[in-house]
Parts: structure tokens; sequence; C-alpha cells
């Protein structure tokens, strides 16, 4: 299964690298180098891992969650990136050096103790972290820690590849955020 996903996910980057190189160079133009973003966030069992993101920020801009950054730091070209969840798609490397899950709730700063926490009690460094999730496709995020925790504790009782699947879809067609949202 692992090399399939793995297999399936290669072949999903292969056409999308040619636009990465595009982002990278208009990112390169606006704020110059570098282009990717690495950050060290919590993972499974709370152990500490880099992850890869297009930078959408000014260099130098204060490591915190995005609601706690001034929104005068985002790039012009990074706030259309973020619109499109394009920032994302360099995570696929952490998916396969098995760092993160497509599916599961994204990976905490380790500076957000609160959240980390509250996400220790209710087990949910028992799985390891995903690109999207439950508590995003709510509209959840890390300005409500306990919230968030919670939301993200329902994903790890109920996860399952139909979840998961509804998640994907979701996040980027928003379909089923208002049952997902009802459900949970």
């Amino acid at each position: 299964m692992l090399i399939i996903r793995n297999l399936i996910i290669l072949v999903a980057l292969l056409p999308i690298v040619p636009f990465l190189f595009v982002l990278f160079l208009i990112i390169i133009i606006e704020d110059g180098m570098p282009a990717i973003f690495i950050q060290e966030r919590v993972g499974f069992q709370k152990k500490i891992f880099h992850l890869f993101k297009l930078r959408t920020m000014k260099k130098n801009t204060l490591q915190a969650g995005t609601h706690d950054v001034d929104q005068a730091q985002v790039l012009r070209c990074g706030k259309i990136i973020r619109k499109f969840k394009l920032d994302e798609f360099l995570q696929l490397i952490n998916v396969l050096k098995g760092d993160i899950n497509l599916v599961s709730p994204r990976p905490s700063l380790e500076n957000q103790t609160e959240l980390i926490l509250e996400r220790d009690k209710h087990g949910v460094y028992e799985i390891k972290p995903g690109i999207t999730g439950l508590s995003q496709v709510c509209g959840y995020d890390m300005s409500d820690p306990t919230k968030l925790a919670y939301v993200d504790s329902i994903y790890v009782k109920h996860q399952s590849f139909i979840l998961d699947l509804k998640i994907l879809v979701s996040t980027f067609t928003g379909i089923f955020k208002k049952d997902l949202k009802t459900k949970f």
C-alpha cells in the first residue's frame, strides 16, 4: 500500500514540477531567495521534523501561526499562492519521506505549547500529522487551541478511507464542508 501511495504521489508531482518552478521564479523575483520555506513542526509522537512549503511571506517573518503573523508580511504572490493552497504542494515531499500523511491533523509549530498540551491530552500525537485535516475543512485554526485539539481528536477516533476522501475533496472544492462541520 505504501509503495502504491508513493508511486501515485510521484506521478502526481511530475506535471506539477514545471508549475512549481514558475512559482519559485515568481517568489524569487518578488522577494529574493529562497523560494522554499522549511519549518520545524511537531509530528508523530511529538518528534520534530522539517516541513517543506513554498515561501509566501517576506524573508525573516516571525515564526508563528498564520493567525499570529501581520498580514502585511504576506507577499503579493503569496496571497494568490495561499488562496489556491499551492504552498502545500511541497509537503508531498514530507509524505514521501513518511513524516506526514495526506489527511490528518495539521502539524503544530514547536512554540504552540497550548495546542501541543491539548493535543497530547486527546492522543492526537499517536498518528502522523497531515497536509489537510478535518479541522481545516471545518474552519478551525490554531487561534483556538482547545477547540482545534478537540476536533483533531474526533478525526483520530473516526478516521477512515471515506472520511479522508471527503476531507481531501472538501479541501479543494468545499463540497463536503457543511456536512463534515455538522457531523463533527
